[in-house]
């Protein structure tokens, strides 16, 4: 007879949700008994469900937060090890995992790979005397602690602080340095990782393809199987989505709406918060104080024209009507507006109309020369100063053999089919092409077309952002590999925006700096 576990979370401040009523009742309802740690009041636990004081694992004076997001991820980290340690009766589960099938472990292991290279501990049971388990605890017990799986590179960049006195503190670190990286790191250390279960057991839809329990009516039989035991719902994310695109709950014909009906939850009764309550708070607006929006239609008129306005008038959505990425490039473009340089512009927009993109750079700038490169035909496309070129990124020889003799660039935009290999084919040929100082810009970076999307490319906003994370690039195509780990000495600098230019929204522009 297999040994009964409860499952243990842990909640740190506000109430629950209906989202993490849901995740903790699908455990209830599969027979588990429940354990809801806390560090203080909760409200919203459902009935069924114990209530546990947290500081029976582990007491706590100050929460260990990942700066960037606020979230208390690494604490829960730690607690979980912790508490692993301590009983032999208990499975951790985030309070986003939701049961399919009751837990059972024949040996105390019970985890499961998140990806082809992570077994993620949102879901994770170990026998007291695991060698893993003994690592994570060292590891985890110092807040500063270099993980040996960081490049060479990064790890002495990183000692070369902790001896001047500035050591890098774990909240700093890369997202998951003590979860899913750590984990993954000493079950392989050990030969533990033997013991994983496959992706469809505890994290059939990934990270990426989460949207798609929004859907409604959404098959998704070919991902949750026999063999699924959990669905992650990726916490942060998944409630971000549903609070921004979905009014505030699911679509009743969704996968999560339809667990949601089967367990009785009821989402007005514990709405999600419409902020992370574990993310800095920011300044607010004086009390009382009633401020109009000020649109770009107040601002014309003062000073000289700027990008914004072309882009306007032009109704183009790189203006202030949409996306704004008008206000980032007459940033980097003003210095540049009266010299005579060139711009590479990949993808040329509405060519039937004219192209009114590339008509707003040749306006903006009067004495610049623009190589404009598109796939498509542009016989009736005729603009002064404007050099058309149809080449396609789909495969790198031939972008590099159609741009032969272009010469080189002191700007590069890539506006084109906005597909992540396409992306990425483009810049490891046209980067080198930048002169000395030449910035390279890639927009749309969270729109990729799925019916462009090649198999096994990363999101180039992962890519660039494992680069800035990790120090190198990590991609499927040795060649591209190789190609952008080569390139990493030429350059002077690399950033990531957000749309919208808050830091809380997805990636959306990249930049790129050549020495």
């Amino acid at each position: 007879m297999s040994k009964d576990y409860a499952i243990a979370q842990l909640w740190i401040g506000g109430n629950l949700s209906y989202m993490e009523q849901l995740c903790a009742v699908s455990f209830r309802d599969a027979g588990h008994h429940v354990k809801m740690y806390t560090y203080g009041d909760v409200g919203n636990i459902p009935d069924g469900i114990e209530v546990c004081d947290a500081n029976e694992i582990m007491s706590i004076d100050t929460v260990i937060a990942h700066k960037r997001t606020g979230s208390p991820a690494p604490q829960a980290d730690k607690w979980r090890y912790n508490m692993l340690t301590k009983t032999d009766d208990q499975i951790w589960a985030d309070t986003d995992a939701y049961c399919v099938k009751k837990f059972t472990t024949p040996n105390g292991h019970f985890h499961g790979w998140e990806s082809a290279h992570h077994i993620n501990n949102g879901v994770v049971g170990l026998p007291a005397d695991s060698d893993t388990l003994a690592g994570l605890i060292d590891f985890t017990s110092d807040e500063y602690a270099i993980p040996d799986w960081f490049n060479e590179d990064l790890k002495a960049e990183m000692r070369a602080k902790k001896e001047a006195g500035d050591p890098v503190h774990v909240g700093e670190q890369s997202w998951g340095v003590w979860g899913p990286q750590a984990l993954t790191h000493f079950l392989h250390k050990t030969g533990e990782h033997k013991y994983a279960m496959p992706i469809e057991a505890l994290f059939p839809i990934s990270f990426k393809q989460r949207r798609m329990m929004l859907k409604p009516n959404e098959d998704l039989s070919h991902r949750i199987t026999d063999n699924t035991l959990s669905i992650h719902f990726w916490g942060r994310r998944m409630r971000m989505r549903i609070i921004e695109r979905e009014g505030g709950e699911p679509h009743p014909d969704s996968l999560i709406g339809k667990l949601i009906k089967k367990h009785g939850i009821v989402p007005s009764d514990a709405p999600l918060p419409k902020s992370n309550p574990h993310r800095p708070k920011e300044p607010k607006m004086i009390p009382g104080t009633s401020i109009p929006e000020v649109t770009n239609a107040d601002r014309a008129g003062r000073g000289v024209v700027n990008l914004t306005d072309i882009a306007d008038a032009k109704g183009l959505d790189q203006g202030s009507r949409k996306h704004g990425f008008s206000e980032l490039y007459q940033l980097l473009f003003s210095p540049f507006r009266a010299r005579a340089i060139h711009m590479g512009l990949l993808g040329l927009g509405d060519i039937e109309a004219g192209s009114p993109e590339a008509q707003m750079w040749l306006e903006y700038l009067p004495k610049a020369k623009i190589t404009g490169i598109d796939e498509r035909p542009m016989a009736g496309l005729t603009l002064d100063r404007l050099t058309t070129l149809r080449a396609s990124s789909d495969a790198m020889e031939t972008l590099e053999n159609g741009t032969a003799h272009t010469g080189n660039f002191d700007f590069i935009l890539d506006d084109a089919t906005h597909a992540s290999h396409h992306q990425q084919h483009a810049f490891v040929t046209l980067f080198p092409k930048l002169k000395p100082g030449g910035v390279y810009i890639i927009e749309d970076l969270r729109f990729q077309p799925k019916a462009l999307e090649k198999s096994g490319y990363p999101r180039t906003a992962v890519l660039f952002q494992g680069y800035l994370h990790e120090g190198g690039f990590a991609h499927p195509n040795p060649r591209i590999q190789d190609a952008l780990n080569d390139m990493r000495a030429d350059f002077s600098g690399c950033f990531i925006h957000q749309a919208k230019w808050h830091k809380e929204k997805r990636d959306q522009v990249l930049v790129v700096q050549k020495r």
